[in-house]
């Protein structure tokens, strides 16, 4: 399995393991008020089922205050909200960050720059969750 370039997903490396930087991230969203709706942790799941993968776990999060605007100028974006962060290890060891592009989502949705801002958040998370 290698680090495929995917439209629209940035995938970023990590210098912490998985559990460290989804410790990271959930310390981060808790200090801003943001609200983390769930933390689905795949490669536990997939043992649950018999199977191995490597550490695999997606944080669900943000704040309807900020997404809500998003969705009544664009209903579908209800598809891409709330934020997402992909925090995996490939089967080399190395840690990754996926996330959405902000570019992405602006340029599938129509979205104007002001409203983009609310998204771009997503950036500067995962930069500091995984330096």
């Amino acid at each position: 399995m290698t680090v495929a370039a995917v439209q629209g997903i940035i995938n970023m490396p990590c210098n912490h393991s998985v559990d460290l930087t989804v410790e990271k991230l959930k310390g981060i969203l808790r200090a801003t008020g943001a609200t983390l709706f769930a933390l689905i942790d795949h490669s536990g799941e997939a043992e649950k089922a018999g199977m191995k993968m490597p550490p695999t776990k997606l944080l669900i999060f943000g704040s309807p205050k900020a997404g809500t605007p998003l969705m009544l100028a664009v209903p579908s974006m209800a598809i891409d909200l709330p934020l997402k962060i992909l925090i995996w290890e490939d089967i080399h060891g190395k840690v990754w960050v996926s996330y959405n592009s902000t570019a992405y989502l602006q340029t599938r949705y129509g979205l104007p720059p002001d409203l983009m801002q609310t998204v771009a958040i997503v950036e500067t998370l995962a930069a500091k969750v995984a330096a």
